[in-house]
């Protein structure tokens, strides 16, 4: 692979490491905490060139870095010639070459996440050791605690009422391949050892294991030539699972059991998905997907669970001649149905083999496989994870009992954890269908019954009424031998298999049902009406019923989730969930149903809806709304409320940092309640490697500890001030006009959006299950928000994550007397309010990664040159707009200034980014002018979805 000797980006856009003599020592400083960082991207970048050279030639070789030097010339020095020579170069490239060289830049970016990531560790315990907290750290998080007299009582007693939960979910982004992902955690796991390796032989064996794993990596298929299957997003999901959550999060809890010893931590961190269950725009997704991945899911656990208890027999080898046993550990071992004379006096070891043949029976009684091994006969499976803890309990505590503490931390306790956390179910996953299906499927079953001949023409009033009386009616809607249509059927089937599955694995394995498109009360009372048909609310809505004993009153097997999306749907969140609050008798069927209430909150479609600041402001307006709402049913009903948050990857889609995006929630929604979608390539990047991704977990706890504790210490609601608040509100306006303005209003945008992206050929790319767009047409407003901003990333516009923002402060700001004031108040926003110093932070970054430069090559593409030349200086001077109202209010002129680690990541990574995207305009220019039939036309389709892998991989945040 080329040199990474030249490195660095355009002194206008990202903050280069200082070079004046009072910052000397400084940029030495730096240079030494990144020396190890550089001889881990030069060792994977010689092996990955020494692949080449050795499947490809030589001449392929010194082509790749003949592409490199170009594409850092230009990127650089601005140099017109060297732009003028890679375009030369590349449009003369062959198909193979072309694909050659793509692969080559995009394993290379692989290759050089690894690299930071260690590096991410490697000075994380560095600061440890120091004694040095990171932002996000438990331990900095714990210190702020004490500093503002919060008790480890207190933070106890709050864990045991908090709940906070990332949820995996399978978006048309997720472009890699799991094969790809696991020679890249192997290739992880040798460059994390190296800093521990001294002897040369030692070092030499590891970088030949290395060049092994990148030998592989050349030589596996980077993509699918057939589209993903749910079953396929499912094993990508668990394989996070068995390579991190799985083992990490026990540690976590481990880590907070020190910080508060002698207090007991609940389990109240949990993972969720959506794999399986979300059927929203998915028709793949059925009924027998959602048992394929509970089963999977349980199957995983359990696996797991069995190793774990096969190796903890091999540790406890406690002989009763040198130790006792507590008298229920002695029945505990009595009771296992091993009889090897062997084992006579070892009475953990007997214990431990009946746990692990009951563990067998439950593993094939729950999903219908095999354990691995069988020392007797799989024998009376546990009907409940609570019967396992319990046999785990009674050997910790005879081992604390007779001198044998010791044994317990190692294993037993992170098992009696995992069980905990994981049960049998290893994850909650979420159902979720869009409200328009279940109309439709109401409006069937009404009709088939003669109850309404045209339900979904009745008006709102009409329609609540009509379900009201319905779920009081203790009679079933479907008529015996009538024919329904397949959506309803498979609509019901789905309520059906979730009440046979919550029998099967337990109330945590299913515990929300998300509305999306919610829009009005109805919506959300069509789903109970659903759950009410197949079991899942029973009783009958009875205001009067006892709240205490749930005498005569309905209960709700899933908590019902609204998921408001749009601009129009959040304005509506407030309103909707007071007017079902205010219904006769569902208060009293949440409170008897468990007391929670989660509501979703989109940040993509409202993003594409509205723009990035509006979006964001409109989020934090609706979050306002509803605490105050839920304040007083918290107070007299006891209802939880439970925010939601739908964040994808990039800053368009609610991405950025996680610490960061939750400490500036509004005042008072947090209260230890957060759930969070973990989104496309954001997956990859944060959990692949177990110790980012136990880190990762550590910020999202910490974040929620300090939101909840320390917010409540300063009087619980103070909130912005009014000032800032009306600057947001006009700010938001501004924003919004502007960005509508742009993206909708604009002739001819939607035409120069498929020209000058590359979205038709990421709806052929097969790296998800759902399609790009909610319905065949060009429409902007039916694209999915994923696929929008995905392709937005890919040209290096990243439109989304900036559009309005530049002109909405210009309007604020205006040009007469008052331009001054106005600027003092935002400059006082951005340090005083964390809601906009956050939003401003991720504008930064996102600015940071975009590069026009870039995107103006793929201007190249829009047929109509005249219309590409205009929409694309409409783009580029919203950008300068952007660029220069965010310098003007932080008073950063260049990009990334208070953000040095991701600026040195960014000057690192680029130039060997930039050739990703040249390749893949002049590959989509050859692609549009293909002839059928030709036999290049392949090798075109797969460079260009190469190179979307490489540059996904190399943004990072693209999901």
């Amino acid at each position: 692979m080329p040199s990474t000797a030249t490195t660095g980006t355009r002194p206008s856009r990202v903050a280069k490491p200082a070079r004046s003599p009072g910052k000397l020592v400084e940029a030495n400083d730096a240079a030494a905490k990144n020396k190890p960082l550089m001889e881990d991207i030069r060792l994977l970048g010689r092996l990955l060139g020494d692949v080449i050279r050795e499947q490809e030639g030589k001449e392929a070789f010194e082509l790749i870095e003949r592409v490199r030097q170009l594409s850092v010339g230009y990127r650089l020095k601005k140099d017109a010639s060297a732009g003028r020579v890679l375009d030369r170069l590349l449009k003369n490239l062959s198909a193979d070459q072309t694909v050659s060289v793509i692969r080559a830049f995009s394993y290379f970016s692989h290759l050089a996440n690894i690299a930071e990531d260690r590096h991410h560790v490697r000075r994380r315990l560095h600061h440890e050791r120091q004694g040095h907290q990171q932002e996000g750290s438990l331990a900095l998080s714990f210190e702020r605690l004490h500093q503002a007299d919060v008790r480890s009582a207190d933070v106890a007693q709050m864990l045991t009422q908090a709940y906070i939960s990332p949820v995996l979910t399978a978006h048309p982004t997720e472009v890699q391949r799991k094969s790809i992902l696991d020679a890249e955690r192997a290739i992880a796991e040798l460059i994390g050892t190296r800093d521990e390796l001294h002897v040369e032989r030692e070092r030499r064996d590891n970088e030949a294991l290395m060049r092994a794993r990148i030998t592989q990596l050349w030589q596996t298929r980077m993509l699918r030539y057939t589209k993903l299957t749910v079953a396929d997003e499912i094993e990508n999901a668990l394989s996070y699972y068995q390579s991190t959550f799985l083992r990490q999060i026990p540690k976590l809890y481990g880590e907070i059991e020190e910080h508060l010893a002698g207090f007991a931590v609940p389990s109240f961190l949990r993972m969720g998905q959506w794999i399986g269950g979300d059927r929203d725009g998915n028709p793949n997704v059925s009924a027998d997907t959602l048992r394929m991945a509970l089963a999977r899911q349980s199957e995983v656990a359990l696996r797991f669970y069995l190793t774990e208890v096969h190796e903890l027999g091999a540790e406890l080898s406690i002989s009763q001649m040198l130790a006792g046993v507590t008298p229920a550990m002695q029945a505990l071992a009595d009771a296992s149905p091993d009889r090897n004379p062997h084992r006579e006096d070892e009475p953990y070891r007997r214990a431990l083999i009946g746990i692990y043949a009951r563990l067998a029976a439950t593993l094939h009684a729950l999903t219908g496989t095999e354990a691995l091994r069988h020392a007797v006969t799989p024998q009376d499976p546990y009907t409940d994870p609570a019967q396992f803890l319990a046999d785990l309990a009674v050997i910790e505590a005879s081992l604390q009992s007779h001198h044998a503490q010791a044994l317990v931390a190692p294993r037993l306790a992170p098992l009696k954890r995992a069980v905990q956390v994981f049960g049998f179910h290893l994850a909650t996953v979420d159902l979720r269908q869009s409200s328009d299906k279940h109309e439709a499927v109401v409006a069937e079953l009404l009709k088939a019954a003669r109850l309404h001949g045209d339900y979904s023409s009745l008006d709102e009033a009409a329609k609540r009424s009509l379900l009201m009386g319905l779920l009081d009616d203790a009679r079933p809607l479907r008529v015996h031998g009538a024919a329904y249509s397949e959506l309803a059927q498979s609509e019901l089937a789905i309520f059906e298999a979730a009440r046979l599955m919550l029998a099967r694995y337990g109330r945590e394995a299913l515990r929300h049902y998300i509305i999306s498109h919610t829009e009005s009360v109805s919506d959300l009372l069509e789903v109970l009406l659903l759950m009410k048909e197949c079991g899942l609310v029973t009783g009958t809505l009875d205001e009067g019923a006892d709240p205490t004993t749930g005498a005569g009153g309905a209960r709700c097997a899933l908590i019902v989730v609204p998921l408001f999306e749009t601009i129009a749907d959040l304005r509506l969140a407030e309103p909707i969930m007071r007017e079902f609050y205010a219904l006769p008798g569902i208060t009293e069927l949440v409170v008897r149903s468990g007391g929670e209430q989660d509501i979703m909150l989109g940040y993509s479609d409202s993003n594409k809806d509205g723009g990035f600041f509006t979006s964001n402001w409109e989020l934090y307006q609706a979050e306002l709304a509803l605490v105050g709402l839920f304040g007083p049913l918290r107070q007299v009903h006891g209802i939880t409320l439970r925010l939601f948050h739908g964040r994808g990857g990039t800053v368009g889609r609610g991405g950025g940092p996680s610490y960061q995006a939750i400490l500036a929630q509004p005042p008072g929604t947090v209260n230890g309640q957060i759930r969070l979608t973990e989104q496309g390539e954001v997956i990859g990047s944060k959990y692949a490697n177990p110790e980012i991704g136990r880190r990762n977990l550590e910020t999202l706890v910490a974040a929620t500890l300090e939101a909840t504790l320390l917010h409540s210490q300063t009087g619980g609601k103070p909130g912005a001030p009014k000032a800032f608040l009306e600057a947001a509100a006009a700010i938001s306006d501004a924003s919004y006009a502007a960005y509508r303005r742009l993206v909708y209003e604009t002739p001819g945008f939607t035409d120069y959006f498929f020209s000058a992206t590359p979205i038709r050929e990421i709806a052929e790319l097969n790296i998800g299950s759902r399609p790009a767009s909610r319905k065949a047409t060009r429409a902007i407003e039916d694209l999915r928000a994923i696929p929008w901003g995905f392709s937005w990333g890919q040209c290096r516009v990243a439109l989304p994550g900036w559009c309005g923002f530049g002109s909405a402060i210009e309007a604020f700001l205006g040009t007469g007397a008052e331009r001054d004031e106005r600027l003092k108040l935002l400059q006082k926003m951005h340090k005083q309010w964390p809601f906009f110093r956050t939003l401003l932070s991720n504008l930064d970054m996102v600015l940071a990664k975009s590069d026009l430069r870039i995107a103006a090559r793929y201007v190249e593409l829009v047929e109509d040159k005249r219309l590409g030349k205009r929409i694309f200086g409409a783009i580029k001077a919203e950008w300068q707009r952007t660029h220069d109202a965010l310098s003007l209010i932080t008073g950063e002129p260049e990009r990334l200034q208070s953000n040095p680690a991701l600026a040195r990541s960014i000057e690192h990574r680029f130039p060997y980014l930039d050739p990703l995207n040249h390749l893949q305009v002049e590959l989509m220019r050859r692609y549009r002018n293909r002839k059928e039939g030709d036999p290049a036309n392949e090798r075109l389709q797969r460079g260009i979805h190469i190179s979307i892998n490489g540059v996904a991989a190399g943004l990072r945040n693209t999901g």
